[in-house]
């Protein structure tokens, strides 16, 4: 592993790790870096000392004697381009939207939205879960859903 000292666009000074010394080449030129200050993707390494460890010195730990680094991103997002950044924003936002202004009727999803759209009952904001066999009837028979968007964090 090795850190970079690195510097955005925008002047904000940061510091982040990298795999090798090609990892850094290879994810700033796709863009997956970016300033955990402003989200700004040109990033580039600042000049930086290396740190050179001897045996005849004795120090505190190397945990203690390095700066402590706290992102305001999480490290999934330092990852990402800006772009994708705000598309996980907008998802997170739609979906915090629906689950807030719909109910949640849980495993009988299928069943009320079925019903709701043969007119048997009042149509009203769902949301809950169904198989991908229930899920391929419900469009087979001309019922409009869609899933709720989840993102990969919310899956671990």
């Amino acid at each position: 592993m090795i850190r970079y000292a690195l510097h955005c666009a925008k002047g904000h000074d940061f510091e982040s790790w990298f795999q090798d010394s090609s990892a850094f080449d290879k994810q700033a030129k796709r863009g997956l870096i970016a300033c955990p200050h402003c989200g700004s993707a040109k990033v580039e390494k600042a000049i930086m000392a290396p740190r050179i460890s001897t045996s005849k010195r004795k120090s505190a730990p190397r945990e203690a004697s390095m700066p402590a680094i706290l992102p305001e991103a999480a490290p999934a997002d330092l990852l990402m381009s800006a772009q994708d950044q705000m598309l996980r924003a907008k998802l997170k936002e739609i979906r915090d939207h629906i689950t807030a202004n719909a109910e949640n009727v849980g495993e009988t999803f299928p069943d009320q939205a079925r019903k709701m759209h043969h007119g048997e009952i009042e149509h009203r904001p769902i949301y809950g879960q169904s198989t991908p066999v229930e899920t391929r009837a419900l469009i087979e028979e001309g019922v409009e859903i869609l899933p709720l968007p989840v993102l990969p964090d919310e899956r671990n």
